[in-house]
């Protein structure tokens, strides 16, 4: 009978902190959610107004070039050309005026890139972007000191 008693007394007394701990867990995951949800809201309420300000406060101007088009480089493919329309993101009109004279370098550097380039280069979004970026190095190096935020195509055909 005593180990009857023995057992009888484990079983209730296991239920007490199992139940106990399931009730701990069950609050500190709630307060986990609550906090993680608190940080959340708060961090996108704070990122939404320094976006809007920034956006509202920061005017950009377009630098339209003349299309140019360029045979590009054959390996034995045949002819390709690249018609490409490009616009240049300044941080104000008096980069606009610095960037005029120097126009025709411009051009060259570009001209003299692109004619090296393969039909295989321009595959592809990666390759569209290596060129506006190789582009982009291009036009700040003959404009230095003056400097082009970025490099916008208005059109891109490569045939």
């Amino acid at each position: 009978m005593a180990a009857e008693a023995e057992v009888g007394t484990e079983t209730p007394g296991r239920k007490g902190p199992s139940r106990l701990l399931l009730i701990i867990g069950a609050a500190a995951a709630i307060l986990l959610v609550a906090g993680a949800g608190l940080f959340f809201f708060l961090s996108s309420s704070s990122d939404a107004d320094g976006g809007s300000a920034e956006a509202v406060g920061r005017d950009t101007f377009i630098f339209n070039l003349p299309t140019m088009m360029v045979n590009l480089n054959s390996d034995g493919d045949g002819q390709a050309y690249m018609k490409l329309t490009i616009a240049l993101e300044v941080a104000d009109e008096k980069m606009m005026t610095e960037i005029q004279p120097r126009l025709p370098k411009v051009i060259d550097a570009f001209q003299v890139y692109m004619r090296e380039l393969r039909k295989s280069d321009l595959e592809g979004s990666a390759g569209i972007y290596r060129l506006k970026e190789e582009l982009l190095r291009r036009v700040n190096l003959s404009i230095y000191p003056a400097q082009v935020e970025s490099v916008l195509f208005k059109e891109i055909l490569v045939q």
